[in-house]
């Protein structure tokens, strides 16, 4: 057996604003330097990748990524600092919360674990 922890910010109505797969998508965005090519990297429509990023960014009242439209040299998007920031404080949250579950389900394998 193994636990698998789902860690994802949800808005007042209960709807999904960020988590592993959107920090994901921005991570790819920045390595791709276009949301478009994220996208397709990740097998996601551009309209479903781009309707995460924006809906994110309404709900947290930040721009995560900048965007160039395109032109003479082309388009792209990079990350913001807001957008790294957001990025670098899910995976610690991430990361901690992973690893207090992880070691209360090696607890609660033992025959001596106490429920509280």
């Amino acid at each position: 057996m193994k636990l698998d922890c789902k860690i994802y910010i949800q808005d007042e109505d209960g709807n999904k604003i960020f988590g592993r797969g959107p920090c994901e998508l921005l991570r790819r965005t920045e390595e791709c330097g276009s949301l478009n090519a994220a996208a397709k990297d990740m097998g996601m429509a551009y309209s479903k990748a781009f309707r995460i990023v924006r809906d994110a960014e309404k709900a947290l009242g930040f721009q995560l990524l900048s965007r160039t439209t395109g032109g003479k040299n082309g388009g792209g998007s990079h990350l913001t600092e807001n957008g790294r920031e957001c990025i670098r404080r899910y995976e610690i949250l991430e990361k901690r919360i992973k690893d207090f579950a992880l070691k209360e389900f090696e607890a609660a394998s033992r025959e001596d674990y106490r429920y509280v």
